[in-house]
């Protein structure tokens, strides 16, 4: 139904439009109750699917990546769809518009979308007010909403695009503090196309000395949270074991690969040469072999998060033989719809 129905109505939208009016639906429709019957239908329940990673437990190893729920407006509601953790952001410490519109365009024969976003999001400490329900349930909630409010929550933290790179690391330790208390696990997000200047800090100095910086903010917490670095896929060999050699040597504890790619090899669509960061199906290979690289040549020694161009159960029981932990979906959700998470997990459980 999603596909031969909703998806037509929404695709003849505006996609950032649509987007907004999505959260509406969604919102609506768990107001007046749905939220028991989406659980029903999308979300699997089953030890099998569990996986323990970075000392947290996550109910299922499918997530959803961030940039769909930037402000954690909707994450409770999202995670009724089945997934196993949610990741919000990328925030930054003040709001910021983003880039101007249009921004974001469908690549409808590429299976692919392309942004050029540029964090726009309401700030850190918006972010923060409504994460605070995850921690604490409204009175009202009943026994079974209680139950379930408690999704895992991933917290992917950027700079401001006013802010110069010799002054990033503040940014990042800024928002790192303002969501301690609210998320289970923290993203560095240095590999956005959309901010200017941001790529360079993935360059080994200042890489190293950023995670430095965040792994000493971490220590002084009484319980730490775990970190993790978000690369791009196009970075070469060399630099991937640059990655490698900074995770080792800051101790982080996993990578997430990849982010959007500025390729565009191979594209028919129409909005090909829109400037922005592309995702959805052409980036699944890349994606995949980054995942491969990362995990051969450092011989498995950190958990990675694997995404990008996830479309199918294949899509993402590949990137998991390719040495994922977990996967995250973004682009395919909206291609595919919500069933699509079930259907991985379905897969994931046959092959145990």
């Amino acid at each position: 139904m999603y596909k031969t129905i909703i998806r037509p109505i929404f695709f003849s939208f505006d996609p950032e439009k649509i987007h907004h009016f999505t959260f509406s639906l969604i919102r609506f429709f768990h107001k007046i109750g749905f939220g028991s019957i989406f659980r029903s239908i999308y979300k699997i329940e089953d030890p099998k699917l569990e996986r323990e990673l970075f000392g947290l437990k996550f109910p299922n190893p499918v997530g959803l990546a961030a940039g769909f729920d930037k402000d954690a407006k909707l994450y409770k509601e999202l995670s009724n769809f089945g997934f196993g953790f949610i990741e919000i952001g990328t925030v930054t410490p003040k709001p910021q518009p983003g880039n101007e519109k249009p921004r974001l365009f469908r690549l409808k024969e590429d299976s692919a979308i392309i942004n050029r976003m540029g964090f726009n999001n309401g700030g850190v400490e918006e972010a923060v007010e409504r994460l605070k329900a995850n921690c604490y349930p409204e009175p009202s909630d009943s026994a079974q909403d209680r139950l379930h409010r408690r999704v895992l929550i991933g917290g992917n933290i950027g700079k401001n695009k006013v802010t110069p790179n010799e002054e990033a690391v503040n940014d990042y330790i800024l928002c790192f503090e303002a969501l301690f208390d609210y998320v289970d696990y923290f993203v560095v997000n240095v590999s956005s196309p959309n901010t200017p200047n941001l790529r360079a800090l993935q360059e080994k100095e200042p890489l190293t000395k950023l995670l430095q910086v965040l792994k000493k903010t971490n220590s002084k917490h009484q319980i730490p949270k775990p970190i993790l670095l978000k690369i791009a896929p196009d970075l070469t060999d060399e630099q991937l074991l640059d990655i490698i050699e900074i995770v080792e040597t800051t101790k982080i504890d996993g990578v997430i690969a990849t982010n959007t790619t500025i390729s565009r090899e191979g594209l028919a669509s129409e909005n090909k040469n829109q400037m922005g960061g592309l995702s959805g199906k052409p980036l699944n290979k890349r994606a995949t072999d980054v995942i491969r690289f990362l995990s051969e040549k450092s011989n498995r020694a950190f958990p990675i998060i694997g995404v990008g161009g996830i479309q199918s159960t294949e899509d993402a029981l590949e990137k998991l033989n390719a040495g994922a932990s977990l996967v995250q979906l973004y682009t395919g959700f909206i291609y595919e719809g919500p069933g699509l998470v079930k259907q991985i997990n379905k897969a994931i459980l046959k092959r145990t």
